[in-house]
């Protein structure tokens, strides 16, 4: 159902929320948000408290339901999180709001990075100037939302070369079928960017097709282990007729969309660094709470080492991520970067999210004590934007010259 069926007028009222001091200083050990200048500094400290006190508390249920929270989208965009992409912040500063996103909820900072990093940016990027200004406005405050459909049911880490959805040029149209798997917020966007293959030069293009088109159908993805929130969907499409004028014209070949993916593998890094001060800030509140043997069980020795652990693991990777935005600021990012940020901090959120599932023992596998949800949102970060495997053999082709796919 596209976004603007569901919205009341919840949506219309903009948070009030005074800032919590941010960050705590012992959590922050390497004072990366040091780094910010003061305006974002301040605007992060706003962020952060509306994140911990409207999102964290209220997503448990969402998650447990499988459903998106749609007034939640206005509250966003009154905090500009709907225009991270182009309103002149810092990577740092877009980096550390992912961070403060997926350490309240990670479906919600995923259709924030999704949304900023291939939705607004691409139509920015590639599109027209007549698909710029129809778009890029109800964007930008989330009064439309768009799908990357790029993942194919049979084609996923093979998509530059197999990609097989289908988009045949008929005068001023284009008829375009083929079906498209987990795509994410496909069953409640306004239109999607349709990866497809030219059936005359065999050159991939991108369309944008609005989801109430004849012969577009989104079908939510159930039973889904993370990421529950986000309403990933199988999308089929059985020849949508589009105008010519739905094509990106700057999108010529599978280059664009490599470049698009290689900032979005950064994105995920940040990601993991926030999913894992989640992790820390879950556990440490419950063991500084939880009684045992007639303590609490934060004076234990085998307690405070995974404690420490976690909070180690999400310092590297907040360090690593650090630099990646340095150098997206210098324009050096190259995929090799990307792509072992992404599986590094994947790897240290993986191993922190089962330490803190560890410390809170039986407790650990209820959502209702939070870190049952992280520990499964963690897993779907491990696999997409390209799984573990496929990230690291893109960092073994470029370190041995090598390629271990063909």
């Amino acid at each position: 159902m596209p976004l603007s069926e569901d919205r009341g007028a919840e949506m219309n009222v903009a948070p009030n929320i005074k800032p919590t001091p941010l960050p705590f200083p012992e959590v922050d050990l390497m004072h990366i948000w040091d780094q910010l200048e003061a305006p974002e500094r301040q605007r992060l400290e706003s962020i952060r408290a509306f994140f911990q006190v409207r999102i964290r508390p209220a997503s448990i249920e969402y998650w447990n339901r499988e459903e998106f929270p749609h007034h939640f989208l206005a509250q966003m965009a009154a905090h500009g999180l709907g225009n991270l992409q182009l309103d002149g912040s810092s990577d740092l500063f877009k980096g550390l709001v992912y961070v403060e996103a997926a350490r309240a909820d990670v479906s919600l900072s995923a259709l924030i990075g999704i949304h900023n990093e291939l939705i607004l940016g691409m139509i920015y990027e590639f599109g027209s100037p007549e698909q710029k200004e129809s778009w890029l406005p109800k964007l930008s405050n989330f009064t439309a939302l768009g799908a990357f459909a790029l993942t194919e049911p049979n084609h996923g880490s093979d998509i530059a070369g197999g990609l097989s959805t289908i988009a045949t040029r008929e005068g001023e149209h284009w008829i375009i079928t083929g079906s498209k798997r987990w795509i994410g917020a496909g069953t409640i966007a306004d239109f999607a960017l349709v990866w497809a293959r030219d059936s005359e030069d065999g050159k991939i293009k991108a369309f944008i097709i609005e989801t109430n088109r004849e012969g577009f159908n989104a079908n939510k993805i159930e039973n889904k282990i993370g990421l529950r929130i986000m309403q990933n969907a199988d999308i089929e499409m059985e020849s949508v007729r589009v105008p010519d004028a739905n094509r990106l014209p700057g999108v010529a070949n599978f280059t664009e969309a490599n470049e698009l993916l290689k900032h979005s593998r950064a994105w995920v890094g940040w990601q993991a660094a926030g999913v894992q001060l989640g992790i820390f800030d879950i556990a440490r509140d419950y063991c500084l709470h939880r009684e045992q043997f007639g303590q609490k069980i934060a004076k234990f020795q085998l307690v405070q080492m995974p404690l420490s652990e976690i909070l180690g693991n999400a310092m590297a990777s907040l360090s690593l991520m650090s630099d990646i935005a340095r150098l997206q600021s210098l324009d050096k990012l190259e995929m090799v970067q990307a792509a072992m940020a992404k599986a590094t901090t994947t790897r240290l959120a993986r191993e922190s999210a089962a330490k803190g599932r560890a410390l809170m023992g039986g407790n650990g596998a209820s959502s209702d004590y939070e870190m049952a949800k992280l520990f499964a949102d963690v897993e779907i970060l491990y696999t997409y934007e390209g799984t573990y495997e496929i990230n690291s053999l893109i960092v073994g082709r470029a370190v041995t010259g090598v390629s271990a796919f063909v």
